[in-house]
């Protein structure tokens, strides 16, 4: 690990920026001695009350979600699906409530603790192809819900790759069908061409800088 952490000013910026700024930045998960590592390449945006597809929509406030209203740069990992942990970055300043989902990376760094996680993965790029991949694989859980994402516990790191306009696809996100015209709203970002994305729409990959 070489690059430094993002600054919290990152998370204050606008969610949809920092959805778009995420990629291509790794995410570091610390677990005792071992430090696994894993960039970024596909992320969602949620824009809080007046987003249906929002954990947050009409101002809701549960035990759930209340890490969504913390100040930008925490961690809102919530239980899904009675199966799946999901992790998203939060953004903003305290109760506004906006948040990216983490949809998607690549390992970088403990693969092999990786692949222990994720037995059933039969190649390295379904390693973390999904939010609830991500999650088992780098064992996140309820245990890092409002985590600060510049601790020793997770953290993110700077790009150490060049992403350009052009390498960012856009889509409307996935499994928000139930959220009316936020269904169809352009709020899912991944990176074209890379292997590791959950979707089948893929292009170019990010040129190494």
């Amino acid at each position: 690990m070489s690059s430094a952490k993002l600054p919290r000013e990152f998370y204050l910026q606008d969610t949809i920026a920092a959805a778009r700024a995420l990629l291509g930045c790794v995410l570091w998960r610390r677990i005792g001695r071992e430090l696994l590592g894993a960039r970024l390449v596909e992320v969602e945006a949620y824009l809080g009350a007046n987003d249906m597809a929002s954990h947050a929509r009409r101002g809701l406030r549960s035990p759930r979600n209340a890490s969504m209203y913390l100040d930008g740069g925490h961690a809102y990992v919530y239980f899904t699906y009675g199966m799946h942990w999901c992790m998203n970055v939060v953004t903003q300043e305290a109760d506004i409530a906006e948040a990216v989902l983490l949809r998607a990376a690549e390992p970088v760094r403990g693969i092999e603790s990786m692949r222990a996680r994720r037995p059933k993965a039969k190649r390295d790029v379904d390693l973390m192809n999904g939010p609830g991949k991500l999650c088992s694989a780098l064992a996140i859980d309820r245990a890092l819900d409002g985590e600060p994402l510049d601790g020793k516990r997770l953290f993110i790191t700077e790009r150490e790759v060049e992403v350009g306009e052009d390498d960012i696809a856009v889509s409307p996100r996935i499994g928000v069908d139930y959220s009316g015209d936020a269904a169809h709203w352009p709020l899912r970002f991944f990176l074209r061409g890379n292997p590791n994305v959950s979707g089948a729409a893929r292009g170019r990959s990010p040129r190494a800088r």
